[in-house]
């Protein structure tokens, strides 16, 4: 189609051509005015459109005289983009593939070519780090700078994260030349200030790299829940810890990492309420194994109202291996250290695993029962390892002393079943 569309130009203008000629011919051509030129004792008359003709096919014919003798100099251009793409393509190809040295060779000669220098040069740094040339690939980095700072804002951020130097992955990604940032940008500025403990500002970020699908949408809400874990858990006051709690979307107040981590800093800052009524309207609203075990591990006091809410869920979930340990470390801390041993027993009949074997042993050591506390310890040690555990004394001890569960009346005692 090309072609044939050139073909018909060259048609048209041709007649355009000949109508032109046989115009200027006539003789009303000249009625339109008449150009006189005397140079060297010679004078050349013209009609006025004679003229414009002449003078625009003398600006052709040099047009063509100009696109010949460039003609060289443009196959010679081409040849040299399209060398330096192949060896581009070569080189990543290469560079994918580990071949760091030839690809480190290759890139750096497809940089050569402005159009595809940006990415060559970012390879060849690549191929610099793969080979361990911190020199080089700095060397390239600068040049890469000059050219295309933002590029090169981004690499240097990039291989700081990857040095494990946040700070300078920051400064890196807030210079002016890097500015607006992109996508990935967003993304490795997010990166460095959780890093650098500041995920309060990386959380600030999540609403431009939404808007700019930084990351996949399956992968946001994820990305949003660790960010917001790490905000609360850097609160370092409690107006700080509270300000960010409410800023957080009500889904995200619900969700049990969140929850996990506001109660923890909420206890560490001496916050009481904020902790254990976090806790409580969460187990509530929906039951969590992971927060039950925090509850009871919560170091905050108000031990009989924190009892008396497990006392409540116990009703509803008896066989909770996570509520029998807690509420087995309430009674424990309440100087109940019977009432405690039987909840512990319960825990490890349901499942509970090694930290029901730690807490015992807590409990047989305050006890003054130090045999029994190694071996509950010994034991902790085998579950988390994923070994058998031991009974706590042999087959011959009493039912209260193997860790079976042992009827107790109100104050305590053991009562034999009938």
């Amino acid at each position: 189609m090309k072609g044939l569309r050139s073909l018909i130009l060259m048609l048209v203008l041709l007649l355009a051509g000949v109508a032109a000629a046989q115009w200027l011919a006539s003789e009303h051509a000249g009625d339109l005015g008449q150009v006189l030129i005397r140079a060297g004792g010679y004078d050349i008359s013209a009609s006025l459109p004679g003229a414009v003709i002449a003078l625009l096919l003398a600006a052709l014919l040099l047009w063509l005289l100009v696109q010949l003798l460039a003609l060289p100099f443009r196959a010679w251009g081409r040849h040299r983009r399209k060398r330096a793409r192949a060896r581009l393509v070569e080189g990543l190809e290469l560079l994918h593939g580990g071949h760091w040295q030839r690809a480190g060779k290759l890139l750096e000669r497809a940089a050569e070519d402005a159009d595809v220098a940006t990415v060559a040069r970012l390879g060849a740094i690549r191929a610099a780090d793969g080979r361990g040339e911190a020199a080089a690939a700095q060397a390239q980095l600068s040049v890469l700078e000059t050219h295309n700072p933002a590029a090169a804002a981004l690499m240097r951020a990039e291989r700081a994260l990857a040095a494990g130097q946040p700070e300078t992955a920051i400064a890196a990604l807030d210079a002016t030349a890097a500015q607006p940032l992109p996508p990935r940008g967003l993304v490795l500025r997010s990166q460095a200030l959780a890093l650098a403990g500041r995920a309060g500002e990386a959380y600030g970020l999540l609403g431009p790299m939404r808007q700019q699908q930084a990351h996949p949408s399956a992968r946001l809400p994820e990305e949003e829940r660790r960010l917001a874990t790490a905000a609360l858990l850097e609160a370092d006051d409690a107006n700080l810890l509270a300000e960010r709690w409410e800023a957080l979307p009500k889904p995200l107040r619900a969700d049990a990492a969140v929850v996990s981590a506001y109660a923890e800093r909420a206890a560490a800052l001496r916050w009481d309420d904020a902790a254990t009524h976090s806790l409580e309207h969460a187990i509530e609203s929906q039951w969590d194994e992971g927060l039950v075990a925090q509850y009871g591990r919560l170091t905050v006091d108000k031990l009989d109202s924190r009892r008396a809410s497990a006392q409540r869920w116990l009703q509803q979930h008896p066989d909770s291996p996570a509520l029998l340990l807690t509420l087995a470390r309430l009674a424990r801390l309440q100087g109940q250290w019977p009432q405690a041993q039987d909840f512990l027993h319960r825990a490890l009949r349901q499942g509970a695993g090694s930290e029901a074997w730690e807490e015992l042993g807590h409990g047989h050591a305050s006890a003054g029962e130090d045999l029994l506390a190694r071996r509950s310890y010994a034991n902790a040690l085998a579950a988390r390892r994923g070994e058998a555990v031991q009974p706590l004394e042999d087959s011959a001890a009493p039912p209260e002393e193997v860790g079976v569960i042992v009827e107790r009346d109100a104050h305590g005692l053991p009562r034999l079943r009938e």
